[in-house]
């Protein structure tokens, strides 16, 4: 079983500081420690996906400089095939500015960079990489041009596309019926629909809604309430592994890069979530992005 995906995204330096609390506009508040952490949506599901047993090949633009050299370094190191990350020498990587509180919750600030620069042209390099993929796993931090055109290209090859619509914006109407899966929190599942999803039931309707666009499964994220799953034949509320939530930044990633591992191991729908919901669970139980990743040992640790 090859488990080959292929990641297209955002790769960020995270800029963290925690604090007790969020200022309000115009208050300064005095935080407590400081650290610098690999992140950006695409590459956080790029090392979950390669950590969790998927074969990677991640697509990304960084900039020629100190964050995109050590960006490049780390996904050799974890073992990601990295032919088409592309390096821009006239933009800068990356950055999203994170300020953490107490109870583990983000506020989150990126400047794009050379995320900004993925172009349709880049993706049409990676036709013989993605012909290989088993799964197709792309975001919203690179341009949403990019982002259609990599969808309609994966589509037409015949590839099962996840997509996890963050940072949350409306998409056209065109492009759901490419989607093999759709993967928004309440917060994203409200912008693409223009409602408030705040429990079962409403999310079940913001799923229906989904569906009815053309997407084939939704699984929409509902924190620590689980996972809920609605295609065509199944609903289903995946109750969420009970953990101490130290720092929520890239859960969702972690989330996303192991239900694209375990889609691609043949996994039944109830089976992948729940592999997804575990590995997330270790995720939001320790700090940072990549950083909090967990391998397949520990997960699989987890019953």
């Amino acid at each position: 079983m090859n488990k080959n995906i292929l990641v297209i995204g955002s790769s960020n330096t995270d800029l963290v500081i925690q604090t007790s609390h969020f200022p309000e506009p115009g208050e300064t508040v005095i935080g407590g420690e400081f650290n610098t952490f690999a992140g950006g949506k695409g590459a956080n599901q790029a090392v979950a996906a390669c950590r969790l047993g998927g074969n990677v090949t991640f697509v990304a633009k960084l900039g020629k400089d100190g964050f995109g050299q050590e960006a490049l370094k780390g996904f050799k190191k974890e073992g990601i095939i990295t032919t088409h990350i592309y390096m821009d020498a006239s933009l800068p990587s990356g950055v999203a500015s994170i300020i953490l509180n107490e109870k583990g919750q983000n506020t989150i600030v990126v400047a794009p960079g050379a995320n900004n620069a993925l172009t349709e042209a880049d993706i049409e390099l990676t036709k013989d990489a993605m012909s290989e993929a088993d799964i197709v796993l792309i975001q919203l931090e690179v341009p949403l041009t990019t982002v259609i055109f990599a969808i309609k290209q994966a589509y037409h090859l015949g590839k099962r596309v996840i997509l996890n619509p963050a940072p949350a914006t409306r998409l056209p109407d065109e492009i759901y019926p490419f989607i093999d899966l759709i993967t928004p929190n309440e917060t994203e599942a409200g912008i693409l629909l223009g409602m408030k999803v705040i429990d079962e039931n409403t999310a079940a309707l913001a799923a229906g809604n989904l569906l009815k666009r053309g997407v084939k499964n939704v699984i929409l994220t509902l924190g620590e309430k689980g996972a809920f799953l609605k295609n065509d034949e199944i609903e289903l509320l995946v109750p969420a592994v009970k953990t101490k939530v130290r720092d929520t930044t890239g859960a969702g990633d972690i989330f996303n890069g192991a239900l694209a591992v375990s889609l691609s191991e043949k996994k039944g729908w109830l089976e992948a979530i729940q592999f997804a919901n575990r590995a997330a669970s270790i995720g939001v139980s320790r700090l940072g992005a990549q950083a909090s990743v967990p391998y397949r040992n520990e997960v699989d640790r987890i019953t």
